[in-house]
C-alpha cells in the first residue's frame, strides 16, 4: 500500500472519481480500437477477443468502484457521527485500486 497523504474526505472523493473516471475513459478508448480491429477479420476476432474483455472487466470494476463511494457517501450523509475508520479505509483503496490499474 502506497503512503496515506493528509488529505480530507472531500479531496479523497475528488480524487477517487476522478481516477475512475479518466480509467474508464481510457478503457473506452482502447476497447473501441480493439472492436475496431476485430471488425477486420475473424482472426483478429478470435486473437483481440480476450484483449476486449480484459477492457470491459476494467470497465466493470469502476462501476463497482463508483457504487462502493456512492454508498460510502450515503451512510456518511445519513449519519451524523460521519465515516468510520472502515469507510476511509475503502475510500483509501478505492483511490489505490485506481493507480493501481494505470
Amino acid at each position: 500500500m502506497g503512503k496515506r497523504r493528509d488529505l480530507t474526505l472531500e479531496e479523497y472523493v475528488v480524487e477517487t472519481t476522478t481516477n475512475i473516471r479518466e480509467d474508464r475513459a481510457m478503457a473506452k478508448t482502447l476497447l473501441l480500437d480493439v472492436m475496431a480491429d476485430m471488425a477486420t477479420s475473424p482472426a483478429e476476432r478470435r486473437e483481440m477477443g480476450p484483449l476486449a474483455a480484459k477492457f470491459v472487466e476494467n470497465l466493470q470494476r469502476s462501476n463497482e468502484q463508483m457504487v462502493k463511494l456512492a454508498a460510502i457517501l450515503q451512510r456518511q450523509k445519513t449519519s451524523s457521527v460521519g465515516l468510520t475508520s472502515d469507510d476511509k479505509e475503502q475510500l483509501f483503496d478505492l483511490l489505490n485500486e485506481g493507480q493501481e490499474d494505470v
